[in-house]
């Protein structure tokens, strides 16, 4: 049942990507800000509190409704939900309209708009980046949103639909980086910003949550790309990025596709900025990986690599379906 949902949802993706602009993001924002000024008192205790309630309770309510389905009018229907529910969670066309167009902006020589296209797509300051910078950027960013909208996603899905817990697993998974991600930059905000406390809760829970699904991600780029030095680059060269869980997915990506990454971090464009962008993530800022210098076929490398691992994926879970048909 789950990869048939998860094949609908990939397929209807494709067709008829999410706008943008929709009530259910703007739904989340507000809800995320409804909880911070409710239960968001400095205290560490209230962090996790406001923490626990605005991932935790959508989670619930997720599966609440997938249990009254599939015990109340079957299998189907509860199908369809979990098909819903990955559309808006799950995806490739939530940030590779980005991609695409910086992509084409550098195969016809306009750096210019290339600049202009990253700039605006992570609000930060590309207007002096030499051309092999916006590649590396570029790589970087798009590597780890396919992490978050992708893999991450279908890990926490996969394991927790195979205990009965339908599509639960991919609202914990994206409501936690969501949490984590709208209250680190909540600061900046003019109303209502989040303590520290809550701050940390959110990061701390992110932390442990995507520890698995980074690694399930960096050994998936290993299996299709180049094995031996994407394997070494995850064990050497992931302590060159701040971040633990990304240092090991761009680690493993440098490898498996033989192209430096890590180095300066891209500031802010607009520091007080309101925007909070999609898929947002903080660049490296350390030391760079071996590899060759990041060039535009690096892309299309890329998308291979993320392709590939999507159907290495869709084919064990699609022999795990069979084997439990069967069984």
């Amino acid at each position: 049942m789950s990869f048939f949902a998860i094949l609908f949802a990939l397929l209807l993706e494709q067709a008829r990507p999410l706008a943008r602009s929709n009530p259910i993001r703007a739904g989340l924002r507000a809800w995320a800000l409804s909880v911070s000024r409710n239960f968001d008192a400095g205290k560490s205790h209230h962090g996790w509190v406001a923490w626990g309630l605005a991932v935790l309770l959508p989670s619930l309510l997720t599966l609440g409704v997938h249990w009254l389905l599939l015990w109340g009018l079957g299998w189907p229907f509860a199908v369809v939900w979990s098909t819903a529910v990955l559309y808006l969670t799950l995806g490739f066309r939530q940030f590779s309209h980005h991609f695409t167009s910086i992509r084409i902006a550098l195969l016809e020589g306009d750096e210019m708009r290339a600049r202009e296209l990253l700039a605006q797509w992570q609000q930060v300051d590309a207007s002096e980046l030499p051309r092999s910078e916006i590649v590396r950027h570029v790589i970087e960013y798009s590597v780890l949103a396919a992490h978050r909208h992708v893999f991450g996603t279908l890990a926490w899905f996969s394991v927790l639909a195979a205990f009965g817990l339908g599509p639960a697993g991919a609202v914990f998974y994206r409501l936690a980086e969501f949490a984590s991600r709208y209250w680190k930059h909540a600061s900046r905000l003019q109303a209502q910003p989040a303590s520290p406390s809550l701050e940390r809760a959110a990061a701390k829970a992110w932390t442990v949550i995507d520890w698995l699904p980074a690694r399930m991600t960096a050994l998936s780029f290993a299996v299709v790309g180049s094995f031996e030095e994407a394997i070494d680059g995850w064990r050497y060269h992931a302590q060159r990025f701040p971040n633990d869980n990304d240092g090991v997915v761009l680690a493993a990506t440098s490898g498996a596709i033989n192209v430096r990454l890590g180095g300066s971090a891209l500031r802010a464009a607009h520091p007080q900025t309101t925007l909070l962008v999609e898929g947002e993530v903080e660049p490296p800022d350390s030391g760079s990986t071996p590899g060759r210098e990041p060039e535009v076929a690096h892309l299309a490398q890329v998308v291979g690599l993320v392709w590939r691992s999507v159907v290495v994926w869709m084919g064990l879970l699609a022999l795990l379906t069979l084997a439990r048909l069967l069984g």
